[in-house]
């Protein structure tokens, strides 16, 4: 089994490389859907965060509004630092327990976990390969503002409270460039992901 850890900031191009990672038989674990899967209603990760943050996080329907939890804590440091200690552990416990169930399916498997924050909390040390997805900084406030349909200026200070592209770069051992065409993009994930493949075997060997 070969366990890659693929990052890169917010709106870089991971979901682009991800999707086409799980098409070529990956075993994806996706972060952020666990991060989801955590704080739905009267959820312990869901109780830490109304504790936390207060009832002005909801929505009408008790779910976390996530557009305003971001909002918030990407303009504070320490409300930032408080949300990381409240889902991190869970989502790096809920991560370890996908991969041992992976695992036990053969030693074949290529386990891709897709973390934006993957330098961040250290995680990058648990796995084979870090795969590091980059951009331009005004690309990835376009595609943000796009995406989420915010102001550009919350675009920008969402992408600046992340560490620098460069910082990440520092310990990958695959860099993909998503600069381009999103055509060109998904062609290098595929010449990345037939490394990996080559990578595996070896491993077992």
């Amino acid at each position: 089994m070969l366990i890659v850890g693929l990052t890169g900031g917010v709106a870089s191009g991971k979901s682009v490389v991800s999707r086409v990672w799980k098409e070529e038989g990956a075993y994806l674990i996706d972060a952020d859907r666990i991060a989801r899967e955590l704080v739905q209603p009267r959820a312990p990760a869901w109780k830490a965060l109304v504790k936390a943050f207060g009832k002005e996080i909801l929505q009408e329907d008790g779910s976390i509004h996530r557009k305003k939890l971001a909002t918030r804590v990407f303009s504070n440091p320490v409300e930032r630092e408080l949300l990381n200690r409240i889902l991190h552990p869970r989502i790096k416990k809920e991560i370890d327990r996908r991969i041992k169930g992976i695992g036990q399916k053969g030693p074949k498997a290529i386990v891709v976990i897709d973390a934006a924050l993957l330098v961040e909390t250290g995680y990058y040390r648990a796995v084979d390969q870090v795969v590091v997805v980059t951009s331009t900084k005004k690309q990835q406030i376009e595609r943000l503002r796009r995406r989420e349909e915010m102001d550009q200026e919350i675009a920008r200070g969402i992408v600046d409270s992340q560490i620098s592209g460069e910082e990440r770069i520092k310990v990958a051992d695959i860099i993909i460039r998503n600069q381009g065409s999103r055509k060109k993009t998904e062609r290098k994930a595929k010449e990345v992901f037939e490394a990996l493949k080559k990578a595996v075997l070896r491993k077992r060997h």
